[in-house]
């Protein structure tokens, strides 16, 4: 998905830079960069892959000869950026967040004759290089910005540098967060709380939906006031964000055990033990064991020290094997134990059917999977969330055609999605039998909303409900 860090600082920005951009290393895999501005030196930019190293190997050097008052840095599945433009509003530069589903009618209608696109190795437009020149169709660099919110289908966040400081703008809809953060000589803009935590900042402002705002070391100046509507992605809490942030005040942790805490009290399963998926399915289990009063335990380590989150080596013939190599049993903890199992979701169901193959030959009795979140039943339309961005990878879109004997509505996805239906039952054990799970139980919608704690009508649910 993305994530990105800037800074407006009195002195040199670079050490907040650098690491304020490596603390949004969990939220992608391909590219990263930094970009600062300097009065007397301009603009400076890096961009390297981090495929398979982490952030701070690739941009070591960089963190020790960049200087720049002003900076921007970001995390990137798939793009090169920040992009650096030169136009009639100056040169910026600029990186974002968010997915535009109608780039093509975009270019086609608005910017055919006038603008050339950097094409990426899969074929598709750079929406980075794409949103500078949207806004680079208004005189008013803020128009510019505003325009681009207007006329985008889907979701864009960003940040842009240039000579007079650092500018934030929140998507129209909120559906993915920016943060202030505060110290004496400078200000922060970020997608984590995260990230600024140990750099000195205390937070000063979260932007609301389509907010604009400029940033200098002096003051956070509003161009654009927030609107009244939000949609935030509820999967931020669920799985993409970092444990220890927050988004609208509510802690990412906090919330997880809320959302054991729910299963517990709905569930009648008595495991043995209660295990959580490294990561993002420890804090889930974590709640459920303290309301149940299952006893929490680590049948399995994910070992990390030498593996970067996307590494991936070229040996075909070895890749499923290396895609399990991460995790290491404790067999002493799984051998004659009945575990249950949380994960944050499923998805396409291969990865947890293999690691619940991987406790039985490890001398598991029984696995029991609990998923944090209701099943997936509509890809992603607002991010590029690269575990639920293709429907008919969705294994509970899979089933439901098995079911009802090929494509189906929209209208009769929705009865599968109602815990209460026949329908909904019939998918659960059509995938529990599929993934050889001993059962299996979803996290209601109901109940993982309440777990967030905020105003249902401003929480984006649509992967699980498809309600816009």
């Amino acid at each position: 998905m993305g994530g990105f860090f800037g800074v407006a600082s009195k002195g040199d920005c670079v050490f907040d830079l650098f690491f304020g951009t490596d603390y949004h290393s969990h939220l992608g895999t391909r590219r990263a960069g930094m970009c600062v501005y300097d009065k007397e030196n301009g603009f400076d930019r890096a961009i390297h892959s981090i495929e398979n190293s982490p952030f701070r190997t690739k941009f070591d050097k960089e963190a020790n000869t960049m200087k720049g008052c002003y900076g921007i840095g970001c995390i990137s599945d798939f793009e090169a950026q920040p992009v650096h433009v030169r136009s009639h509003h100056g040169s910026f530069a600029i990186t974002t967040v968010g997915k535009i589903n109608n780039s093509e009618e975009i270019v086609e209608k608005i910017l055919k004759n006038s603008v050339h696109f950097f094409e990426m190795s899969n074929g598709d437009i750079s929406q980075t290089e794409l949103v500078a020149a949207i806004i680079n169709q208004k005189e008013n660099f803020i128009d510019g910005i505003k325009y681009a919110q207007e006329i985008i289908d889907g979701s864009m966040s960003m940040l842009i540098l240039n000579d007079k400081g650092v500018y934030a703008a929140r998507d129209k809809m909120g559906r993915t967060p920016i943060i202030i953060g505060k110290k004496d000589d400078a200000f922060c803009t970020t997608f984590e709380s995260t990230a600024y935590l140990n750099l000195g900042y205390t937070q000063y402002k979260e932007l609301g939906p389509g907010e604009i705002v400029v940033m200098t070391p002096d003051k956070v100046t509003t161009l654009a006031e927030p609107g009244k509507d939000m949609k935030i992605c509820t999967f931020l809490w669920i799985y993409y964000g970092y444990p220890s942030s927050s988004y609208e005040g509510i802690s990412v942790e906090k919330m997880r055990y809320k959302c054991g805490e729910a299963m517990a009290k709905r569930d009648d399963a008595k495991p043995d033990v209660v295990a959580g998926v490294p990561d993002s399915g420890i804090a889930h289990a974590v709640g459920y064991s303290n309301e149940s009063g299952i006893p929490f335990s680590r049948p399995f380590i994910k070992y990390t020290p030498t593996w970067p989150r996307s590494f991936m080596p070229t040996i075909q013939s070895k890749r499923n094997l290396i895609a399990k190599m991460k995790l290491i049993a404790v067999k002493d903890l799984i051998e004659d134990k009945s575990l249950l199992l949380i994960d944050d979701s499923i998805v396409r169901g291969t990865q947890l059917r293999e690691t619940t193959e991987f406790l039985y030959n490890s001398g598991a009795k029984e696995v029991h999977i609990r998923p944090a979140c209701p099943p997936l039943l509509f890809g992603c339309k607002y991010l590029n969330f690269s575990r639920s961005s293709s429907e008919m990878e969705l294994i509970s879109r899979r089933v439901i055609e098995e079911l009802e004997g090929g494509p189906v509505s929209k209208e009769v996805l929705q009865e599968y999605a109602d815990p209460d239906t026949e329908k909904y039952a019939n998918m659960i054990e059509k995938i529990r039998e599929k993934l050889n799970f001993t059962t299996l139980r979803f996290n209601r919608l109901d109940d993982m909303m309440d777990a967030v704690g905020i105003d249902k009508d401003k929480l984006c649910t649509y992967c699980w409900d498809g309600r816009e």
